[in-house]
């Protein structure tokens, strides 16, 4: 799969480990920065990811800050994405079955490293469930259906 990934300085520690697992299980990964823990404003670099994915140059993309929710608000300000914020194996889980969720936010500062990289893993693995909830998917995108 090839993912798009990007954070602000407090989420840059984990977004170096998620490029290594990511590598480790087969996946092409294009960093949009930051490159360095200095502090710097997340919109720089979270809204190109968004926008990658939006443009279908990306099938995933990645989002990490301190809380996660600053980045998660960003991506979702573009059209075509559906990021969700993410704190436990289950919201993944249900971000991608239910949600086809095609970003993924996490937050550094509330999420310890090995329940991170358990949410990463299935967050990737989980498959979109479709029926009923591709009809929900369409309603945000068109209310007028």
């Amino acid at each position: 799969m090839h993912i798009a990934i990007g954070s602000d300085h407090a989420g840059f520690r984990y977004k170096e480990l998620f490029k290594e697992r990511l590598a480790a299980l087969g996946h092409a990964v294009h960093d949009f920065g930051t490159h360095s823990p200095a502090p710097v404003d997340y919109p720089r670099f979270i809204r190109p990811v968004a926008e990658a994915v939006a443009r279908g140059e990306f099938q995933r993309g990645i989002v990490l800050g301190g809380s996660g929710n600053g980045e998660a608000i960003a991506a979702n300000r573009v059209r075509g994405v559906r990021c969700s914020l993410c704190w436990n194996v289950e919201s993944a889980r249900l971000a991608r079955a239910h949600n086809d969720a095609n970003v993924l936010s996490l937050g550094e500062r509330l999420v310890d490293e090995a329940t991170a990289l358990a949410i990463l893993e299935v967050w990737l693995e989980t498959p979109f469930d479709g029926g009923r909830h591709q009809r929900r998917i369409e309603l945000i995108d068109d209310p007028s259906l």
